[in-house]
């Protein structure tokens, strides 16, 4: 894949929401997003026809995180009312409500089962709730951070959270070991490599960092864009080649996932970039941003 390829030129915008979009996620198969916000509303979309299909209306405060399971049936939902929501996609009805965080909760996500959701909140905790069982209580809470947990992510048998404290932390749920990787900045942002092999942590240093998951070293840097204050999305883009990530002053940035060089830079909104998405399979992403708007990024 070469520079010429990744997707610099606008689709379409998206337009709906009432104030800032916090966050913004494909679907395992690319042909759909969920998007959510400070309206308390989260939206479903054909971001290909640039289609609004379905809101989603219960939480009391703003929605910060929103993601779908494999089989497009169900979402899971995190704000600022603190709690976790479990929907139906298709009648929009809310299935169960995980109340228990202490604070507002910043990122949710479903195991690849669809049976758990994992959440972070600022409670300093990363908590998981069975969808099955009526029990609103958590089947587990790991609470060893120091400060606000601001994104989590999973493997088969791993859950991963980043930190303000610094860190990035992986449990292994099967043998209950705890391993800490201290990068020294705020963590806003985790996500992991498509191979599975490194994690990128977005930091308030305005840095991207890539760690190696099996060792935690420090394998690269990613500077030049802008993030200090807000929390924003980092991925790499599908076959790992690139790394791309939001801007404070409304860019999107592309680096060489090997030597960290700007490859691609571009104005994308008119305010902050909070949150990117990268299609499973096409040169195409989602952003969305604080003045609103949701863009589809094409080849």
């Amino acid at each position: 894949m070469s520079v010429e390829d990744l997707p610099r030129k606008e689709s379409t915008v998206l337009k709906g929401h009432d104030g800032a979009v916090l966050g913004v996620r494909f679907n395992t198969d690319g042909n759909y997003i969920l998007s959510c916000g400070k309206d308390r509303t989260i939206r479903l979309w054909n971001p290909h026809r640039g289609i609004h299909i379905k809101t989603y209306k219960s939480h009391g405060r703003e929605v910060r995180d929103v993601h779908f399971t494999p089989d497009n049936s169900k979402l899971c939902s995190c704000g600022g009312d603190r709690q976790v929501f479990y929907w139906d996609v298709a009648t929009g009805r809310v299935i169960r409500k995980f109340r228990g965080h202490d604070g507002e909760v910043n990122a949710v996500k479903f195991n690849e089962y669809s049976s758990v959701v994992v959440s972070a909140g600022y409670d300093q905790s990363l908590r998981a709730w069975d969808c099955r069982s009526h029990s609103t209580e958590p089947i587990q809470i790991i609470d060893t951070f120091a400060d606000s947990v601001m994104s989590v992510c999973l493997t088969k048998t791993e859950i991963i959270g980043g930190s303000v404290d610094g860190t990035v932390r992986t449990f292994d749920i099967r043998i209950g070991r705890e391993t800490s990787d201290s990068l020294g900045q705020p963590v806003n942002c985790i996500s992991m490599s498509n191979d599975g092999n490194c994690i990128l942590a977005g930091c308030l240093d305005s840095t991207l960092r890539l760690l190696d998951r099996s060792t935690g070293e420090l394998l690269q840097e990613y500077k030049g864009h802008t993030n200090k204050s807000y929390k924003l999305d980092c991925c790499l883009t599908n076959n790992d080649a690139y790394v791309t990530g939001g801007s404070e002053d409304g860019y999107i940035y592309f680096w060489d996932l090997v030597d960290a060089s700007v490859v691609s830079r571009f104005r994308a909104h008119t305010s902050v970039v909070t949150s990117i998405s990268y299609h499973p399979k096409e040169n195409c992403m989602v952003t969305a941003s604080v003045d609103g708007t949701i863009k589809v990024w094409k080849t």
